[in-house]
């Protein structure tokens, strides 16, 4: 053997080199044209029942989120420009469209504050809800209130500020919180398994329901005494 051949570098690829190359091209292949590969592409509608599910599910949602506007509305109070100042207890919500400016009856600035962040989260879930809608099934929904949203907002218009405003925002409030858990827990196991989004948004809803719920259990018993309240789906009190 020349010394220039002892010299020259071997370029050839090892033939095991080569087979697990292919093997893992093989293997990719197939990876990415199986279903699971594909969840990622969640701009179509959902297929078969999912379909008819997610419609309903999300008209349903907006529905029950937009009486809780005007619940929260009703504790915090409203106000057509929101305040400077980032801290204070007295600013109210943005207010319901259609509806009249309104004084707070809450007299806790914690169900004020508490009231206020779950007024701008229904807005926000709204609006996420509409957008699915619009995006999968060209579909647009205007809420609309619930005849259970009507009686459990009229309950409260009904209801004196302060004190006896503030037990009865928390029953109702919980109650209507309770009312999304179901469905949201059906929307997990129920959607179209491409819609990775909507199952987070359901999920999403669950947990944050489940938080404030148990917040609202806890205003019940040290401020009124009443520490055995389980909410209800129900409007009965």
């Amino acid at each position: 053997m020349s010394i220039r051949s002892q010299l020259r570098p071997n370029t050839d690829t090892p033939k095991h080199v080569k087979c697990i190359a292919k093997v893992v091209c093989s293997v990719a292949t197939v990876m990415l044209s199986t279903p699971f590969f594909t969840l990622a592409h969640a701009d179509e509608p959902g297929r078969g029942q999912t379909a008819q599910f997610e419609r309903n599910y999300l008209t349903n949602i907006i529905n029950h989120h937009y009486s809780a506007l005007r619940i929260t509305e009703l504790a915090a109070g409203t106000d057509q420009q929101r305040d400077a100042a980032l801290n204070n207890p007295q600013e109210g919500t943005a207010p319901t469209p259609g509806t009249s400016p309104t004084p707070a009856k809450a007299s806790s600035d914690e169900i004020k504050s508490m009231a206020r962040q779950a007024n701008r989260m229904q807005r926000e879930e709204i609006k996420t809800a509409q957008r699915f809608l619009q995006e999968w099934y060209g579909q647009q929904h205007t809420p609309t209130l619930t005849q259970e949203g009507q009686q459990q907002i009229q309950r409260l218009e009904q209801t004196a500020a302060g004190n006896q405003f503030d037990r009865a925002y928390l029953e109702v409030f919980s109650n209507h919180h309770y009312g999304a858990l179901h469905p949201s827990l059906d929307c997990e196991v129920k959607v179209d398994i491409r819609h990775e989004p909507l199952k987070n948004y359901c999920h999403g809803i669950v947990e944050h329901q489940k938080i404030e719920i148990n917040n609202m259990r806890e205003q019940l018993c040290k401020r009124f005494n009443v520490c055995d309240f389980q909410p209800s789906a129900s409007n009965r009190e």
